[in-house]
């Protein structure tokens, strides 16, 4: 008889290895047949750390024994839940899946669990490590019948509800707050002065869609539906050049489609998203020039090794921190020039999104036939890093956005959450710690991940660059 319960999972673990294991912890938590156990989550003041871990593991389905170099040869809490596991593992019947030894590096486990087969979940192989993770995970809970949950309609329209109850919400908190720069926005826009680099690019998409031969501005033969409206906005004279040479694209408010069902899981479920409010992003990554004036200011070394002569290849070797220093320090530096109430920030996962698909639920940004011809990717031979507009315009997203799939991944404002996206449940909040989300994939990586719905995340690499979001702020 199928048990209507989620899968418990204890993961034990040292204290060194907690981002690590905090990252693993939020990946179980998103499956809703998996009831992760992690113990800055569950023990409260006052608790008897003893007992409350003690019967953590006693009542666990499945333990994880997250295992590093520091870990294996240290003393405390993790031998003693250790040896507790252990002992709960000799009453199991034979071919239980109970211990999971996971190497967070390389290492070699502990006599006591050589027994167990182990899992690899390095840094830059997580993606698959989870996959097959949760292979083992669901043969245990299929052992136990226990129900794998998959979202049924009415979990999906409970969902749907949470999702449109709380954008509603955040609307009108919206534009109660920032009814007048919205106003004044509206007031000032005709008088917004565009560069003439930016009026050449706009009337060569007029040309080209005329001609109505560009992929820019339809749908590629197996897209779903057809170029909104929205998008040939792009085609007027609404994009911003600023003095510091940055060009930004318009992209209009309204909805859009995020994720996709048929994608890896943190991609689920595809839903409907509303950005209220227009926005412009960046049209390249940021280059190693544009990052070397802050360097300048701010001193310090490059993060780019002879980046002279790579100035107009994407920065890279930037931390998310960095990231949001660069950002303080041009918005200090370019404030007067910058329209009423808008500031220079990183994009969150919904803007990004938005600008490198369009609204017409495309794969690519140029369509949904990957062509490594568009994009700077594995398929394309390991080239390494390229400059800046190579595969511009003909690898553009609708709204005239280059390079968004392929050459270098890019953090996003948003913290790695379940879908479905509500910007105003946290996730947006720069003051809150957590794994932050990269998009875009990169010249090492292939197809699969240069699509404009895949979620990434790591804490650092020579592949990981941004690029910038002119907007409103986004909520705390």
């Amino acid at each position: 008889m199928t048990t209507n319960r989620p899968l418990r999972v204890f993961l034990c673990h040292s204290s060194n290895d907690k981002p690590a294991v905090r990252e693993l912890y939020q990946k179980l938590l998103a499956e809703p047949w998996i009831q992760p156990w992690l113990d800055e989550e569950e023990l409260y003041p006052g608790d008897d750390w003893d007992l409350k871990i003690e019967k953590a593991v006693e009542e666990s389905d499945v333990i994880l024994v997250c295992l590093s170099n520091g870990s294996i040869n240290k003393r405390g809490y993790i031998q003693k839940e250790l040896r507790f596991a252990l002992d709960v593992a000799l009453e199991m019947p034979e071919e239980t899946i109970f211990i999971i030894p996971l190497r967070l590096e390389e290492c070699t486990p502990p006599r006591s669990l050589r027994d167990w087969q182990y899992a690899d979940y390095f840094e830059g192989q997580r993606e698959r490590a989870m996959r097959r993770l949760l292979v083992s995970l669901k043969r245990r809970a299929v052992s136990l019948d226990l129900k794998i949950e998959v979202p049924t309609s009415k979990q999906e329209e409970t969902l749907a509800e949470r999702e449109k109850n709380s954008t509603e919400k955040y609307l009108d908190d919206y534009h109660s707050k920032h009814a007048k720069t919205l106003e004044e926005l509206i007031a000032n826009k005709p008088i917004i002065e565009f560069s003439k680099s930016t009026q050449a690019v706009s009337s060569q998409f007029e040309a080209l869609k005329k001609e109505d031969a560009s992929e820019l501005f339809r749908a590629s033969t197996d897209n779903f539906g057809i170029v909104s409206k929205d998008e040939e906005f792009v085609a007027g004279t609404n994009n911003i050049t600023l003095s510091n040479g940055m060009e930004f694209m318009h992209v209009p408010a309204g909805k859009f489609l995020m994720g996709s069902n048929s994608g890896r899981d943190d991609e689920k479920p595809e839903h409907t998203v509303d950005i209220p409010y227009d926005y412009w992003i960046a049209r390249f990554p940021l280059t190693n020039e544009l990052y070397n004036a802050y360097i300048k200011t701010k001193g310090g070394k490059h993060p780019v090794g002879g980046w002279e002569k790579k100035r107009d290849h994407p920065v890279v070797n930037v931390r998310w921190t960095d990231t949001m220093d660069y950002c303080h320090w041009l918005n200090n530096l370019l404030t007067a020039e910058l329209p009423v109430g808008l500031v220079l920030r990183l994009p969150s996962e919904a803007e990004w999104e938005k600008a490198a698909r369009g609204t017409d639920r495309r794969e690519y940004p140029w369509g949904n036939i990957f062509d490594k011809n568009k994009c700077n990717t594995d398929e394309d031979g390991k080239r390494g890093i390229t400059s800046v507009g190579i595969y511009s315009p003909q690898g553009d997203s609708p709204y005239g956005c280059a390079d968004m799939s392929g050459n270098v991944w890019e953090w996003m404002h948003s913290l790695s959450k379940a879908y479905p996206y509500i910007i105003n449940d946290g996730r947006e909040d720069e003051r809150a710690s957590g794994v932050r989300v990269l998009r875009g994939g990169s010249f090492g990586f292939n197809k699969w991940t240069a699509r404009c719905t895949y979620r990434y995340d790591l804490d650092f690499g020579n592949d990981i660059g941004f690029r910038v979001c002119l907007a409103l702020p986004l909520p705390k």
